[in-house]
């Protein structure tokens, strides 16, 4: 059954891990080499009913609360990816049609908003799942997970989208589901290293650092995200709790470069050229830096560490892939959002100017 819209929203404001995830691992941080260019610099979007995309807009109506998105001030978009969240996994395989669900999509993802983006040289992709949806990613990969990969193809195909993985089970997820969704998607869009096809762009979404989520995380890291053998294209390490300092959030990606050998059985590293680490856009009722002042936040801050983190076991290029924000215009009930007059040019604009973000996005780093 769906979850009500404000339980809902209230578990999509704690973001994607566990408080125990934001602490600090016992590796210190090495120094800095070269900078590496930045290449993902994504925003996961929320609409405007808090994550559920539930009803259709105006092509003008978007563009009154987002046109940040598309003009960091100079008529270059502020991101280089957009990131529409979520869709409900169970609706999906059994494509619901509804009050808010149009063959299994949220009607509120139509092909305008894609386009909205896409005109823009903006990429676009649809997020299924988020910790609300946990136990309908449970249900459907249980019932019939090649069917589901397959419908997500489909719908990837029709939009003109890749599709992103936010399976949040913690406690025995069922991975040899997840493993079918995945065989069944790469059957219908087969991985592509130039990143030409935009249906052909399938992620998935790991804890801030690597004590939550483990077991999708391990498997993830080592049979997803090899170097040799790639299968998705990235990982997004998602947010904490609430919002980070530059500090602790780079321990936590500290974490997925490193691997974690004492666990039993082990964690590999994850090359650096693999994965995005996860910064707020929103939290709260007062604007963030990483929204409406660059000079201060933790994007700037931690920059100097995403563009040149070196590999520690795996991959042999240095630097994060870059960043993903969570989340532009309504993720929760409470709080300002991204909507005016707090957008975000000044702040994540800002940045994609500073730091000299690709639009459109090039192809990726594969080693």
């Amino acid at each position: 059954m769906r979850r009500s819209v404000p339980l809902a929203a209230f578990l999509l404001a704690l973001a994607t891990t566990t408080p125990a995830a934001a602490a600090a691992p016992s590796r210190a941080v090495p120094a800095p080499l070269a900078a590496t260019p930045i290449q993902v610099y994504g925003a996961w979007h929320c609409g405007n009913d808090y994550c559920t995309w539930g009803t259709p807009r105006t092509v003008t109506q978007f563009d009154s609360q987002n046109h940040w998105l598309i003009d960091r001030g100079d008529g270059r978009p502020s991101v280089n990816l957009v990131v529409l969240s979520f869709v409900n996994p169970l609706d999906l395989l059994h494509q619901t049609t509804d009050a808010t669900t149009l063959g299994g999509l949220p009607r509120g993802m139509t092909s305008e908003i894609v386009q909205y983006f896409t005109a823009h040289g903006v990429r676009v992709m649809l997020s299924i799942g988020g910790i609300t949806y946990t136990d309908d990613w449970d249900a459907a990969l249980a019932e019939n997970p090649t069917l589901l990969g397959q419908r997500a193809a489909a719908a990837a195909t029709g939009l003109g989208v890749g599709i992103e993985i936010d399976y949040e089970q913690n406690t025995g997820p069922n991975l040899a589901g997840l493993q079918s969704f995945i065989d069944a998607y790469r059957a219908a869009h087969p991985y592509d290293a130039t990143g030409a096809r935009p249906e052909a762009r399938l992620t998935i979404d790991v804890a801030a650092g690597d004590r939550w989520l483990i077991d999708l995380n391990r498997k993830a890291t080592a049979d997803w995200l090899r170097t040799d053998a790639p299968v998705l294209d990235y990982a997004n390490a998602m947010v904490s709790a609430r919002p980070a300092s530059a500090s602790t959030a780079q321990a936590n990606w500290q974490e997925h470069v490193d691997g974690k050998p004492q666990y039993s059985p082990p964690v590999p590293p994850l090359a650096p050229a693999k994965f995005t680490g996860g910064v707020y856009l929103a939290y709260g009722g007062k604007p963030l830096p990483e929204c409406v002042d660059y000079a201060n936040s933790v994007q700037k801050a931690a920059a100097p560490y995403v563009q040149s983190v070196a590999p520690h076991g795996a991959g042999s290029s240095s630097g994060l892939l870059g960043y993903m924000f969570w989340a532009a215009e309504r993720p929760a009930t409470r709080g300002i959002g991204t909507v005016p007059p707090n957008t975000c040019e000044g702040g994540a604009g800002a940045g994609a100017t500073a730091l000299a973000v690709p639009v459109p996005m090039p192809a990726l780093r594969q080693s």
